[in-house]
């Protein structure tokens, strides 16, 4: 289960670093075609707000690797369930307000992991 658990941290880490990529760096051409509903004359305002975004997917990210190198057990249980649960509650959120495929790409592999740790104690 632990070797399940990582990897599932891992992949949700991924998934992190690559919205932070797209947000921060290449919100007018990926944002575009992963936001398909959005008007294209909205992106060029909103690179900069796209950008704060993408900054706080990358400190998700961060603090889900940084439990890779936590060696006290019960410290890192805490800090991978607040860092997955801050990426479960954006999923659902961005799910309820933006589209409900965010629940499925960032909220599930989440709560996945939650599940992991809590089954792990």
């Amino acid at each position: 289960m632990d070797i399940l658990l990582k990897i599932i941290i891992g992949i949700v880490a991924a998934l992190h670093l690559y919205f932070l990529y797209f947000e921060m760096f290449a919100w007018e051409t990926i944002g575009r075609k992963t936001f398909k509903s959005l008007p294209k004359d909205l992106f060029k305002p909103t690179k900069g707000m796209a950008a704060n975004q993408g900054l706080y997917n990358g400190f998700l990210a961060a603090g889900l690797i940084w439990t890779y190198f936590i060696t006290d057990t019960e410290w890192q249980n805490n800090i991978t369930l607040f860092f997955l649960g801050c990426v479960a509650i954006a999923g659902i959120y961005g799910a309820l307000s933006v589209s409900k495929k965010i629940f499925f790409v960032q909220a599930v592999p989440a709560l996945i992991g939650i599940g992991l740790v809590l089954l792990n104690n």
